[in-house]
């Protein structure tokens, strides 16, 4: 099957992450199985691209544990274990695949798992500025979902998450901020934005019994209510 690397999602990134994003989908959807043995001369004439291309895109999938490449034994295709499942690419494509409900499973549980510690932990290492990020954060949120820009509230809500990790002071922790934000969270409301208020209340009074309380209170989301970056970009292209 030929597949073209034009498409209006695409045209915008270099050739190589066209490709890396055409096949990461396959491998991840399970269009590409695992085992499948791929061979360079063919993608390159498939996808419409040169050999270097194709060797790069290659050589990013294979740093992801997504695909294996070998002299004279073309590249096979890994099992699901061997994926980097920390990588936002590959976590962003089982959202947008038959694995969403497994991967929201997993990201939920993570969060449960790392805010409520981080939470405790910042409401002791919090910086000033940091706690000023945070609030603004809730204050944008809070405009945003008046307005109903689901796009700026959900990247207002990112940059919240990822401060809270990086204000516990552990740069494990602070590290995940990448994965984190990737979690789809509950439609815009009035009592979302106020359990974020509440968190970053309690960090700021430097309460980690109160800050880990509402960490746990704000993980507890429904997968039914939730809402992610293909709703904002969905209603960014139909405004």
């Amino acid at each position: 099957m030929s597949t073209t690397l034009d498409a209006p999602a695409h045209r915008s990134a270099p050739l190589h992450a066209q490709l890396v994003d055409t096949l990461g989908r396959q491998v991840v959807s399970g269009e590409l199985p695992p085992g499948t043995v791929l061979r360079i001369d063919q993608l390159d004439e498939r996808h419409g691209v040169s050999r270097s291309v194709v060797r790069e895109a290659v050589r990013v999938l294979d740093s992801m544990g997504l695909v294996e490449a070998r002299k004279r034994l073309g590249v096979r295709v890994l099992p699901s274990s061997s994926w980097n499942v920390f990588d936002p690419r590959v976590i962003r494509w089982r959202l947008d695949g038959p694995g969403r409900e497994q991967q929201l499973l997993s990201l939920g549980e993570v969060r449960r798992g790392i805010e409520p510690v981080a939470a405790e932990l910042a409401a002791a290492h919090a910086s000033p500025e940091q706690c000023g990020v945070m609030v603004g954060a809730v204050v944008q949120m809070a405009v945003h979902a008046k307005s109903g820009d689901l796009e700026a509230y959900l990247r207002a809500d990112q940059l919240f998450h990822a401060t809270l990790l990086a204000a516990s002071g552990n740069e494990m922790l602070a590290a995940l901020g990448d994965v984190v934000v990737e979690l789809p969270l509950p439609r815009p409301d009035s009592a979302t934005v106020r359990l974020h208020g509440d968190l970053v209340e309690a960090v700021q009074l430097g309460d980690p019994a109160g800050a880990r309380a509402a960490a746990l209170s704000l993980a507890s989301w429904c997968p039914a209510a939730v809402t992610d970056r293909r709703t904002a970009s969905n209603a960014r292209t139909q405004a």
